[in-house]
């Protein structure tokens, strides 16, 4: 997945991929313990995939904390 197709994703749609991709993970390790992996480099790219969809994440909502961190900042300056 693209970093481009991430931004696309709503939020609830994101948090369904990286669930996806959890359970994923989670049956690619059980393959490659039980000796059955087809591809095991495909662990490593979903364990990227997970890391840039959680930064998009973390992108979208730190505006929303940072603007709300300034307004009790700016309550608590007003009430001194």
């Amino acid at each position: 997945m693209k970093a481009e197709e991430a931004r696309g994703l709503s939020e609830k749609e994101r948090e369904e991929k990286i669930t996806d991709i959890n359970q994923e993970i989670f049956n690619l390790r059980l393959q490659l313990a039980t000796g059955k992996i087809e591809n095991p480099s495909r662990i490593r790219f979903l364990r990227r995939d997970i890391a840039r969809l959680k930064t998009i994440q973390n992108e979208t909502r730190a505006p929303e904390e940072s603007s709300a961190k300034q307004g009790e900042e700016n309550k608590a300056v007003s009430d001194k």
